[in-house]
């Protein structure tokens, strides 16, 4: 008989993990995760957990409780190892949203990969198998040398779009560059929609240009898909690049809502109709243009899978059966503002 496998959370989503234990009818581990006078973290882990299965749900993120980036990646280790000297059997680490995933690369001398970093204490600290969401990039899952489920959100945003009656031939999903191109074909093949690409620049860090779109958004709903929203300013550009294409309206959708500075005013003003994220990363702002979706069930589904040694990739195999996509269409010309030729977008779009 396979035992019921043990959850435990850090603080940073506490009310995810409270999600996934009610979907499997089952309960959070008691804990103690709290600061000493001194602001170190403390943990105590208040029940016996000898030769279990245990899962520990943190994000990498700030908690609604104002603590950091770095308080949650150091919560999530000392659990883990507090966990490992109390004998459990198997500590599975899952992190729905992967703190320093955009620095998974040396961009210029001098540089840390921080990713790398990240996952080699976790690694280090006892755990033995990873669960994620939509990792920024996939070679993150190389950076382990345990097992690694990246688990997609797209089944749960498409369904939101599916009961909003967006999709088919009406619809254009949008890829907010090159590098995602993969993920918006994903989702237009899921919708039955076109494909189009928006070709930007990055100038400076949090900072991007729209220079081109490559596909018909003429007179369509504009559906824009990203892994993760931080500042906004990529998407809102876009969003303003869309409709004087010719876009009718505009709606944004990623996995993790991280809404860092100034976002969530910036899409109050902007163009955009309605932005979409699930709740990997706990609501801090409330926003009439911003929704959060449960994504709760996908990880629940994750663990029991993993506790009954059941294939997770089942869980998205029925939708990659699915017919492809149609063709993206026509290149459209550049904007008014920008004479560089587009003889060389296809060949990049194509590379990536």
């Amino acid at each position: 008989m396979i035992q019921p496998p043990l959850l435990f959370s850090g603080t940073s989503n506490r009310q995810l993990a409270d999600e996934i234990a009610k979907r499997m009818q089952t309960r959070v581990g008691n804990a103690l995760v709290d600061r000493f006078k001194n602001d170190e973290c403390r943990i105590e882990i208040r029940e016996n957990v000898r030769g279990a299965e245990v899962f520990v749900v943190q994000s990498l993120c700030r908690s609604p409780h104002g603590a950091t980036v770095n308080d949650s990646v150091m919560e999530l280790l000392l659990i883990i190892d507090a966990l490992r000297r109390a004998s459990a059997n198997r500590i599975t680490a899952v992190i729905p949203y992967y703190g320093y995933a955009k620095q998974d690369k040396k961009t210029k001398g001098r540089e840390p990969i921080s990713a790398k970093l990240v996952a080699n204490m976790i690694e280090r600290a006892g755990a033995e198998r990873i669960v994620t969401l939509d990792l920024h990039a996939a070679q993150i899952q190389g950076f382990f040398d345990i097992p690694v489920d990246n688990l997609m959100a797209a089944p749960t945003l498409c369904n939101y779009l599916k009961q909003m009656k967006l999709e088919g031939d009406r619809v254009v999903v949008v890829s907010p560059d090159a590098g995602g191109v993969p993920r918006a074909e994903t989702f237009a093949k899921r919708l039955k929609s076109t494909l189009a690409v928006i070709i930007k620049r990055r100038p400076e860090p949090d900072v991007s240009e729209v220079t081109h779109i490559v596909g018909d958004v003429q007179g369509k709903i504009a559906v824009v898909v990203d892994d993760m929203i931080s500042t906004g300013g990529t998407l809102v550009k876009a969003a303003e690049a869309l409709r004087k294409r010719g876009a009718t309206d505009v709606y944004t959708l990623a996995t993790h809502g991280i809404f860092a500075g100034d976002a969530i005013a910036q899409f109050e003003k902007s163009e955009i109709n309605r932005v979409i994220v699930t709740n990997t990363i706990p609501r801090t702002i409330d926003s009439a243009k911003v929704e959060h979706l449960e994504i709760a069930q996908i990880l629940a589904d994750a663990i029991k899978r993993i506790t009954a040694n059941r294939s997770v990739s089942e869980l998205f195999a029925a939708d990659d059966a699915e017919t492809p996509a149609p063709p993206a269409g026509k290149l459209e010309e550049p904007s008014p503002i920008n004479t560089t030729t587009l003889t060389a977008v296809p060949a990049a779009v194509a590379a990536s």
